[in-house]
């Protein structure tokens, strides 16, 4: 991957993830966010039922959405996921949420630690680090 590759999921705006007014609820982009992030993982062959076997889990320590456009049931959007910061027990994700007609509709981050099957902080395994930083892109991690 490039500095400016992008892992892309399409979800489709399912009604239930609409509010009142129509639009996508603001807290649904980070249900987004997860399954651009699984689907990242997945791609990169570490789905997250594998981490669960092998006894640890990648936990949300930190999210952050700045939302720019909102969008409507039955739109087709696209989840741009990239690893971009890596650390013994953290690793950091960026992504974006992009429409093809209304562009940038939501950008943000979340920060994950790595425990272990009693909640105790880990490092992240080798074999997973190893995947994770061939595909480390150091953009602006706060921008």
């Amino acid at each position: 991957m490039s500095e400016n590759d992008w892992h892309e999921t399409k979800i489709r705006v399912r009604y239930k993830d609409t509010d009142r007014m129509g639009v996508v609820y603001y807290g649904n982009y980070l249900t987004y966010f997860e399954i651009g992030r699984a689907e990242l993982m997945r791609d990169l062959g570490f789905p997250y039922s594998a981490f669960e076997s092998d006894g640890y889990s990648l936990v949300v320590t930190e999210a952050n959405a700045k939302y720019h456009s909102n969008v409507g049931y039955d739109t087709l959007v696209t989840v741009r996921t990239k690893i971009i910061d890596l650390r013994l027990v953290r690793v950091s994700f960026k992504y974006e949420i992009v429409d093809e007609q209304y562009g940038l509709l939501v950008s943000g981050y979340t920060v994950h630690a790595c425990i272990n099957s009693n909640s105790k902080p880990m490092r992240i395994p080798p074999e997973l680090r190893k995947i994770m930083e061939e595909n480390l892109l150091c953009a602006g991690f706060y921008e």
